[in-house]
């Protein structure tokens, strides 16, 4: 009998450990947004966004990147990522995971790794279909991690001193605005831990190191206006 009561004893206070070590600071939810208006064309933009292979070369924590598996050909006959392989390292811990992608062709790119799904109708990914309802594959980083890239044209209003009475939008001056969403959830709270001081300021820093690529490579002689991704 005095076993029987220790056991339960036991159970009931491993259940509580449980309970309280899922909710330990670090291995919540986290999103975060940044927006950028960027003087070039959605369509070179979308160009660099969606050459994953790369990513190293620009993206902050992110030491290999390679595209594994690519769709079927859109309408226009051109293939995009659905799933790359990625490398990410700090604070002197490096993970290697696999990450499901989504392109929307000239707006959005999106990555899945663990638990999260895609928002995305069908309608638009006709070209992923093969792998629109496999699930995103595990890894010992996150639990889950939704990354989403939007870009649409940036049309300028220009000031006339006086209301605006209609909904005319004015040509856009090359500009496009660019949306970074993040929602990560790490597996271990070790991690969460480890990148408490950085983690905050991930999209703004991604944006950032976008941004500079895009000068980079748009701002010189002859930039690229649409490059073949596959």
């Amino acid at each position: 009998m005095l076993r029987t009561i220790r056991l339960t004893q036991a159970i009931r206070s491993l259940r509580s450990f449980q309970r309280s070590f899922i909710t330990l600071p670090g291995t919540e939810t986290q999103s975060l947004t940044a927006t950028r208006i960027l003087p070039y064309s959605s369509k070179s933009l979308y160009t660099l966004i969606a050459d994953v292979n790369s990513y190293p070369s620009f993206l902050p924590y992110c030491q290999a990147s390679k595209v594994t598996k690519w769709s079927s050909p859109d309408e226009n006959g051109k293939q995009w990522p659905s799933e790359a392989e990625l490398k990410i390292g700090w604070g002197g811990i490096e993970e290697i995971f696999t990450s499901k992608v989504f392109c929307v062709p000239g707006s959005i790119v999106e990555a899945l790794a663990g638990e999260a799904v895609t928002s995305l109708p069908i309608s638009s990914l006709k070209h992923h279909k093969s792998t629109y309802d496999t699930p995103a594959i595990g890894n010992n980083i996150f639990q889950s991690l939704y990354t989403r890239w939007s870009v649409k044209p940036f049309h300028y209003k220009p000031p006339n001193g006086q209301p605006q009475t209609d909904m005319t939008e004015h040509d856009a001056r090359e500009q496009t605005e660019v949306h970074l969403s993040l929602d990560f959830r790490f597996a271990n709270p070790i991690y969460g831990t480890l990148s408490k001081a950085v983690a905050p300021k991930v999209a703004v820093i991604m944006i950032e190191a976008f941004e500079v690529r895009a000068r980079k490579l748009l701002d010189r002689p002859g930039a690229l206006t649409a490059e073949k991704i596959h």
